[in-house]
């Protein structure tokens, strides 16, 4: 029989469980490896990483546009590239309210990949 006709159960970053064992303990399957990848790509950038820190740390959960452009000594339009990356890879939502938007983190997103790459303590003999 063929695998080719074979969908893989479909990855749920939105669930509070955690999608997957730990990579330490278990193979990632390549299904969840293909969903998980782009959220860890949008955070291999060291700008992005730090936008998605601002984010998420921020007092009463978001922040608008016009106090995480200053923090960097890049143009407006990157600032705005690398928030749209972190939309598209699904780690942040956005809401225009006005002339500004502000940003949010997804928090079920980052407890998956959080949970990817928990590595349990080994126990001291």
């Amino acid at each position: 029989m063929s695998k080719q006709g074979v969908s893989p159960p479909a990855v749920d970053l939105t669930a509070d469980e955690p999608c997957c064992p730990p990579l330490a303990q278990r193979r990632v399957p390549a299904a969840t490896a293909a969903v998980l990848a782009p959220a860890f790509k949008a955070l291999g950038d060291p700008v992005r990483l730090q936008l998605m820190s601002m984010i998420a740390s921020a007092e009463g959960g978001e922040v608008c546009v016009c106090e995480l452009t200053p923090a960097f000594d890049l143009s407006g339009p990157t600032i705005s590239h690398h928030l749209k990356t972190l939309r598209e890879a699904g780690l942040v939502d956005a809401e225009r309210r006005g002339t500004w938007v502000y940003y949010r983190a997804r928090p079920a997103i980052l407890r998956q990949l959080a949970a990817l790459l928990t590595v349990e303590p080994t126990p001291v003999a």
